[in-house]
């Protein structure tokens, strides 16, 4: 018997991978082997540009996806910085930042979408950025923790402009679905 996999659900099980990455990346990084949560962290960014790249490629595109994207990459993003915060490698006031501005968007999402129910995903310009300096952080830091040589003054100042574009990014998201929450409300 041979399993056959319908060419647009590949996307979707990349994306479940990167999700299934998350424990082990947390598990590497607490058990001090830096290296390989690096290269794990590495291969998940990877995938994230992949799967969105199929998605396009394939035409497979799914609500779901739409979805279940960028959960994995906050869970990963998330648990990693959690993570390093514990761990001492991180200041802890910027991941009670990122985890304050993730649960204003969650739950701006969602009560968004349950006064309009016409919420669309789409991230905002700066989140995107927000997003790429996030992931340049967790790299940099892992990367000097498990290979070496990444000098201080690199991290800090990621940490600085990580710190901007997320609250930034936070503030952002408020206005703009303030901002249609009273248009919607203004029948305008």
């Amino acid at each position: 018997m041979s399993l056959h996999l319908p060419l647009g659900l590949i996307p979707n099980l990349i994306t479940l991978a990167r999700l299934l990455a998350v424990p082990v990346t947390v598990y590497l990084m607490v058990e001090e082997f830096y290296a390989p949560a690096f290269w794990l962290f590495v291969v998940a960014g990877i995938s994230d540009a992949i799967d969105g790249y199929l998605a396009k490629r394939l035409d497979a595109e799914s609500r779901i996806g739409a979805y279940l994207d960028p959960l994995a990459d906050k869970a990963l993003l998330v648990s990693v910085f959690v993570t390093l915060g514990i761990l001492g490698h991180v200041p802890v006031w910027l991941v009670f930042l990122i985890v304050f501005r993730d649960l204003l968007i969650i739950g701006g999402a969602i009560l968004f979408q349950t006064l309009t129910q016409s919420l669309k995903m789409s991230p905002l310009f700066i989140s995107k950025i927000n997003t790429t300096a996030q992931i340049t952080l967790a790299a940099f830091i892992l990367a000097d923790l498990g290979l070496g040589g990444v000098h201080s003054f690199v991290i800090e100042a990621l940490v600085y402009i990580t710190a901007a574009t997320t609250a930034t990014s936070g503030a952002a998201y408020v206005l703009k679905w303030g901002w249609m929450a009273v248009m919607m409300e203004h029948g305008d």
